[in-house]
């Protein structure tokens, strides 16, 4: 099954898929701003044949949940609700480090890794839970 990645955010949201077999994570695009947005992804769950979505829950370091996870659980509501396709949390709290040290080595101008910052955050946090299926489906 394909795997749609969406890392909510008010001002930009990250969007990465995964491939048929579930190994492989990677960043689509990033979609500015929130209007329009269930829409877009609806477009491109129809396009890529996405059986699923992925939504990175913002959590605390120390575990908790805060008002951006809740802001992130009612948007996965509508987004079940409007889409009619499952919707998984995951934890998103070390991808946007890891996307941002991904971007260290690339010539691009701020404005330029801000653009391609969410989409690699959701690629991050997708590869994390695809590792994570393919641990317990191994029994480790």
């Amino acid at each position: 099954m394909r795997y749609l990645a969406v890392d909510y955010g008010r001002k930009r949201t990250g969007l990465a898929l995964c491939d048929e077999g579930e190994t492989m994570a990677s960043p689509l695009v990033v979609v500015e701003g929130t209007t329009g947005l269930i829409e877009r992804i609806k477009q491109t769950l129809a396009r890529e044949k996405i059986g699923a979505i992925v939504l990175g829950l913002p959590l605390n370091m120390d575990g908790t949940e805060g008002p951006q996870a809740a802001e992130v659980r009612t948007f996965g509501g509508l987004l079940q609700q409007r889409l009619k396709v499952p919707v998984k949390f995951f934890d998103e709290r070390l991808s946007s480090f890891d996307a941002e040290e991904k971007l260290v080595g690339m010539d691009l101008t701020r404005g330029k890794k801000k653009k391609r910052l969410d989409a690699i955050a959701a690629a991050a946090f997708l590869q994390a839970f695809l590792d994570s299926r393919r641990k317990a489906d191994s029994g480790g």
